[in-house]
């Protein structure tokens, strides 16, 4: 039993970065550690297919110095495996970024991919009627 005069000793809880690219959505939650890297349980290194693992670890090349220090879990769901990858690494690079708090590595990341920090604004345009898609109509016969 702990006496009243010890303080236990309070982990705290790790902070949380989101991401999100077209309909997928990422949360990485960093604390201090060794260097491991996991979206959704799954070390990074081992992420597939190959070049949504080569998008994911952009940040984590960018920030090579920070990777030692820090452990960082991502947890990602929704959309497809490219906008999972994208809504990771923008979760992995916020993270980074905020750790040092420096303008070094936020000009490093931008110069990388603009796209990082900030996030891509495009979404997939919605079905209209009259066709099989957003633009696409049927054709029109004139006899």
């Amino acid at each position: 039993m702990v006496s009243p005069t010890q303080k236990a000793a309070v982990k705290k809880p790790p902070k949380l970065y989101s991401g999100a690219r077209k309909t997928s959505r990422a949360t990485a939650a960093i604390q201090p550690g060794a260097g491991r890297i996991r979206v959704n349980g799954v070390p990074v290194e081992l992420w597939e297919p190959e070049p949504a693992r080569l998008h994911l670890m952009g940040p984590v090349v960018v920030a090579k110095e920070l990777r030692d220090k820090f452990d960082v879990d991502v947890s990602v769901s929704g959309g497809g495996f490219m906008g999972q990858a994208d809504a990771a690494a923008m979760a992995i690079a916020r993270a980074f970024v905020d750790q040092v708090r420096g303008s070094e590595i936020r000009d490093r990341m931008n110069a990388y991919n603009k796209y990082l920090l900030s996030g891509d604004p495009r979404q997939a345009e919605s079905k209209k009627f009259g066709g099989p898609g957003a633009r696409r109509k049927r054709q029109k016969s004139y006899r």
